[in-house]
């Protein structure tokens, strides 16, 4: 059996951009000191990407599950994240030494998730809070790596830790119904709790600012106010503004003048006075709820993130917007190039579908329909439509360029459609559903005319491939099948067979050959003809195989799974000539160019990666 252990020139693949951010990451982005880089999380790795040129960036890889929280050091050396993972096991915590770009340390004490984490002003001492299954506070030696001391953060679960912008020995945690104080003794290894008095307000904590001088401690909360709490005499002094922020003040700074700069869950950015807690200005960003405020170094705006995944450069002069980034916040579950045209694709995910220039990674068009999955997207062959399938039953065509709806076939499966396929005849559309049914559509400027339903997949079906001469389709189905159809007759005329969920098949281009991929990590080639097994290969050894590529002259295709990786296969050979490592969660689908420059590789995580395709396969 051939793999990619018996090729011997395996060349890692090179990323060309990334598209993506984690933007539910509570203060997930951090500008760095040097003012031309930020760092922000992406599924389970961080990504360090210049400000300017989104093709620069570099990719903190460790953790095995999702990115949680992050951390900067005062002096922008270490940068801090923490992570979830399954009930019962133990969550990391990575410190990132930056001027190496490698592990420093590894804390592992947590259970299931870690909420925050906050580094000491001497970077010494690293705080970490863990999540609700765990609520413990734990103060770790970052030379060591060892926890020094831990104490049950509250009674009530705790949102936030901070220290002190001047003290080692003092750091704050805040939550439901309580600001508390910590006081750090090294030589006894205690932590000393002391609960601020907020009088008899009662307000959930979920962000925290602490003043230049450790005087104050500025607390937004969940209720869309702000408290002002003095640090010296722990007493609460000031609670605004009257008219409350909706869903919550989410994140905190400082403008340059001394104003806070606050973001709220409705997704608006506010400029308040430190003093009185006015809101002297506000402007909605309508992108999801603010997660994340990090200040400029030239102290005239700032990079604001939020839940949908949206990075805003915001002035703080008039508070004006620019949208700097965007992506999909859901898992992204296909992708499709025009036919015959590489400067454009189409993603499809929870919510929207969106159509992105592939060489300046910009978004050129986004069409919504909240609410709603959208399970497979492809283009009309002659481009004048974008062809999508959701899982109302619905499928939707739009205009590429306006996004204007065309037409709806209702009811077209029943429960959701799962996958699509354009024919070279115009007219004509193939659709699977996870009814295990798979329809074929004459589809008309005056109507839409079901041709034929075809059932004999017993689940849901996860492909749909159609022959150069449109005689002839395959569909892949989780049953363990797939089926060859006439699409003359509307019957079947093979069926291959395997103790698999078959996720993927597809033509070879000279359509002597099919070639599939499953759950069971291989990769199978099949006679078109009579359906017999040619050659079984193992796509991954670790994981499933969701998706296949192949090119427009056969020698080569692509393949992805949950092992997070692109691997790029010689055909004729059966072994892998370079693979892609950047995904940080289950690669759903991955789409060579028309032109055969560049792949695109969508995941679980929400990020698109454009990969370069090697010169030599």
């Amino acid at each position: 059996m051939a793999d990619e252990g018996s090729a011997s020139n395996v060349t890692p693949m090179e990323l060309d951009s990334v598209i993506g951010f984690a933007g539910s990451v509570g203060d997930g982005l951090h500008l760095l000191p040097d003012g031309t880089h930020m760092a922000f999380p992406l599924g389970s790795t961080v990504v360090i990407r210049s400000l300017t040129d989104h093709t620069q960036q570099r990719f903190l890889q460790g953790h095995s599950d999702k990115i949680t929280c992050m951390a900067l050091s005062a002096s922008g050396r270490y940068l801090a994240s923490g992570q979830q993972t399954h009930p019962g096991f133990q969550a990391d915590v990575i410190v990132w030494d930056l001027t190496t770009m490698q592990i420093a340390q590894r804390l592992k004490l947590h259970k299931v998730c870690v909420q925050s984490l906050s580094f000491s002003p001497s970077e010494k001492w690293l705080a970490s809070l863990g999540g609700s299954d765990d609520n413990k506070l734990v103060i770790w030696d970052l030379e060591t790596g060892k926890a020094l001391c831990g104490s049950p953060a509250h009674n009530e679960p705790a949102q936030k830790v901070q220290f002190l912008r001047h003290s080692d020995s003092r750091l704050l945690t805040c939550g439901k119904l309580h600001v508390r104080e910590w006081e750090f003794d090294l030589d006894s290894s205690k932590l000393r709790a002391h609960d601020c008095n907020l009088g008899k307000l009662q307000r959930t904590v979920i962000s925290m600012f602490v003043d230049e001088y450790d005087e104050n401690v500025y607390c937004g909360t969940s209720s869309g106010d702000v408290l002002l709490v003095a640090l010296k005499t722990r007493l609460f002094k000031h609670v605004g503004p009257k008219q409350r922020l909706s869903l919550g003040v989410t994140a905190i700074n400082r403008a340059p003048n001394g104003d806070l700069m606050i973001g709220a869950g409705d997704g608006s950015v506010a400029i308040m006075r430190s003093d009185n807690l006015r809101v002297v200005s506000q402007k909605s960003l309508s992108a999801g709820g603010v997660t994340s405020i990090a200040a400029h170094t030239s102290g005239k705006l700032c990079f604001v993130g939020t839940k949908d995944s949206c990075m805003f450069v915001v002035k703080y002069d008039g508070l004006a917007a620019e949208l700097r980034s965007t992506c999909h916040s859901h898992p992204i579950n296909d992708v499709a190039f025009p036919y015959g045209y590489s400067e454009l694709f189409a993603t499809a995910s929870t919510g929207d579908v969106r159509v992105w220039n592939s060489r300046s990674c910009a978004e050129l068009l986004r069409i919504q329909i909240p609410g709603l999955v959208c399970n497979c997207v492809v283009f009309a062959r002659d481009g004048k439509s974008i062809v999508t399938g959701w899982e109302d039953g619905k499928i939707r065509a739009f205009g590429p360029q306006s996004g204007k709806l065309l037409y709806v076939i209702n009811d077209a499966h029943i429960g959701a459609v799962t996958a699509l396929a354009t024919c070279g005849d115009l007219e004509l559309l193939v659709s699977g559903g996870a009814d295990g049914c798979v329809r074929v559509w004459r589809v008309t400027r005056q109507s839409r005319v079901m041709l034929a339903s075809m059932k004999e997949h017993k689940a849901v079906v996860n492909c749909v491939s159609v022959r150069a001469n449109d005689t002839e389709c395959v569909s892949a189905s989780s049953d363990g099948s797939c089926i060859v159809w006439d699409l003359r007759r509307f019957a079947r005329n093979n069926s291959l067979f395997a103790s698999t969920f078959f996720k993927a098949a597809l033509y070879h281009p000279d359509e002597s050959q099919l070639i599939t991929c499953g759950t069971d990590r291989q990769i199978s080639n099949w006679d078109a003809y009579d359906g017999s097994a040619i050659r079984i290969v193992e796509g991954s050894g670790t994981a499933e195989v969701n998706t296949l590529s192949i090119s427009r002259e056969g020698d080569w295709f692509v393949s992805g799974g949950g092992d997070r990786l692109i691997k790029v296969w010689n055909y004729d050979e059966g072994v892998v000539r370079s693979v892609g490592v950047g995904h940080s969660g289950t690669v759903l689908k991955a789409a060579i160019a028309p032109d055969e420059r560049t792949v695109v590789s969508v995941g679980e995580e929400g990020a698109i990666l454009l990969w370069r395709v090697p010169a030599q396969i």
